[in-house]
């Protein structure tokens, strides 16, 4: 008698036996499989699977990545059926058709694959997540299905006549007309399609542009931005609407920027749910309204340092720093180079029962438990300065201003840390010791800067290198020694370049991982501080120090086979 899934996976030692019993459970609560709960908890990975079950089917197991498919072979099968039973047709000879299954003891899908092909099957076995990807390839995704009969749906319910022209400097808005065809349901359903592809493609930005004849839809992810689709130029102004009405803008407003904020429940993969913020913002362009969004998914928040890419020479450094009863820790970097997240990481370490932890954020982008969080409000008077002010009044340990953009937030900062506080803040300078330099540009005395700031950390973001798909590259030795390796390292060192799948989007890349220049002030920099010394002069001081540059955190990441020399030469320079 043949063994079952989990007695075959207990003898492989792959699992233990709690690990089957909450396997188990979550099969019975979730109505799926076995192989399936026990990838879901993390218990094995679909690969393991896969050669599980063909020794415990007889069937092969195979890569897919290794079989180009026909299109002929898409038409045996119908794209339902093949998302139905996670089936891939590869390979047909005569009345036998070879099928990659994620499950080839389905017999149920077997037989009616069988029935409706008319064909003998002979089951191979593929990873599911594998599969899925080959459908979307071979068959077009179902997100891209449902966004053409959209665009169909648009296109019939809209007959205007393209090759007429109205050049008007000020168009005439019937709000009337506008709000109406916002409740029209292929607009509700392509909005939210897009927002729906851009959370599960990890984008970070959606940008809805306008343009003298056509409307794109573009997608940041890992900082890079992709052309997505180009809706139907004649409902530009239905879509930009109903995003204005979901984030509880002024839709009768088209001549001035406005920010609104939209709050979506997504459902997971898995069955269960997440909230999802959205910053929006509008922007009057010549050709209409330009709106971007700004995800903010809780879910890619790391709040753990060791995880945000540290060097562990940097990360004690910076921990030290933050465990100081009082003084100013400055995060700076341009636009999108992951500051918040290292401040927020940073608080929630410090996020104590014990501790009153206050911030100023323009605007707040995540809700932190235990943590009193304030969104500036300048319009109103609400600036920076004005709830630094405020904030000394509420008896804190631990205060965060959002950005130190002026003498004036920079003074009562300086002034919290010299009573007591702990200060954390944002400067924008392109590394950390060019940061002391901007603190005194802004007419802060050099005195206080030495003896008020304890801690610079300077940083950038760098796309991850496709675990999958990246693949070793020879670079010539020199090349290497001129961005900054060692020569008696030059040999030993392995370089990969993005090669792109399926898996990563055919970019080559996947997730953004941090580089990282900490500057603690010691006792010496506070001399130079004090003596007017140059930015390069405490630049020397803090590298002879031990102070790892940004150049030095991206050729480790290089080294580790983390990320690509393009990506590091694109963040950073080597002094």
């Amino acid at each position: 008698m043949a063994l079952k899934l989990g007695e075959i996976l207990l003898k492989e030692k792959l699992i233990t036996k709690e690990q089957l019993d909450a396997a188990m459970d979550y099969q019975k609560k979730n109505g799926v499989k076995l192989g399936t709960a026990l990838i879901k908890l993390g218990f094995i990975s679909e690969t393991e699977l896969a050669n599980i079950l063909s020794k415990q089917s007889g069937y092969p197991s195979i890569d897919l990545s290794k079989f180009e498919i026909s299109p002929e072979l898409t038409k045996i099968i119908p794209v339902d059926m093949a998302r139905k039973y996670v089936v891939m047709p590869i390979h047909r000879i005569g009345a036998f058709l070879t099928l990659a299954m994620a499950d080839p003891t389905d017999l149920e899908a077997i037989e009616d694959i069988k029935f409706t092909t008319g064909l003998n099957i002979q089951p191979v076995i593929a990873p599911e997540t594998t599969i899925r990807n080959y459908i979307d390839k071979y068959y077009g995704s179902a997100h891209d299905i449902k966004v053409k009969e959209v665009f169909d749906k648009l296109e019939v319910t809209d007959t205007e006549d393209l090759s007429v022209e109205v050049l008007e400097e000020e168009e005439e808005l019937d709000i009337n007309a506008l709000t109406q065809a916002t409740k029209q349901a292929p607009v509700i359903q392509l909005v939210n399609l897009v927002i729906l592809d851009a959370i599960r493609k990890g984008a970070s930005d959606i940008h809805f542009e306008p343009y003298e004849k056509s409307f794109r839809i573009r997608y940041r992810i890992d900082g890079v931005l992709y052309e997505q689709m180009n809706p139907p130029f004649k409902m530009k102004d239905a879509i930009i609407s109903r995003i204005k009405i979901m984030s509880n803008m002024d839709i009768a407003e088209k001549r001035l920027p406005q920010d609104g904020r939209i709050k979506l429940k997504v459902k997971k993969d898995n069955g269960g749910s997440k909230e999802v913020d959205m910053r929006v913002s509008s922007l009057p362009t010549i050709f209409g309204e330009k709106i971007v969004i700004r995800i903010l998914d809780k879910e890619q928040l790391k709040l753990d340092m060791t995880q945000l890419g540290f060097e562990p020479k940097s990360l004690e450094v910076f921990q030290r720093a933050i465990k100081k009863p009082w003084g100013i820790i400055l995060v700076t970097g341009p636009t999108g180079s992951g500051k918040t997240n290292t401040l927020y990481s940073a608080i929630s370490a410090l996020n104590t029962p014990e501790t009153n932890i206050i911030t100023a954020e323009n605007p707040v982008e995540f809700n932190l438990y235990g943590i009193n969080q304030v969104n500036t409000k300048e319009e109103i008077g609400l600036d920076f300065a004005t709830c630094l002010r405020a904030f000394l009044r509420q008896d804190p340990n631990i205060i965060l201003v959002g950005e130190m953009r002026d003498f004036e937030t920079a003074d009562i900062a300086i002034k919290a840390a010299l009573t007591g506080h702990l200060v954390f803040s944002t400067v924008h300078t392109n590394d950390a010791p060019s940061t002391i330099t901007r603190l005194v540009n802004m007419g802060v005395e050099p005195y206080l800067v030495a003896t008020s700031t304890i801690c610079i950390v300077a940083q950038r973001l760098v796309r991850r290198l496709c675990k999958k798909c990246k693949e070793e590259v020879y670079v010539p030795p020199q090349t290497l020694i001129d961005i900054g390796f060692p020569p008696d390292e030059v040999k030993k060192i392995k370089i990969y370049k993005p090669v792109g799948c399926d898996e990563c989007n055919n970019t080559g890349y996947k997730g953004r991982i941090g580089l990282f220049e900490v500057m603690e002030i010691t006792e010496e920099i506070k001399e130079l501080i004090l003596t007017g010394a140059t930015t390069s002069e405490i630049r020397n001081k803090a590298i002879e120090q031990g102070m790892i540059t940004l150049r030095q955190s991206g050729l480790q990441k290089i080294k580790d086979g983390i990320t690509s020399i393009e990506e590091v030469l694109r963040e950073t320079v080597r002094y």
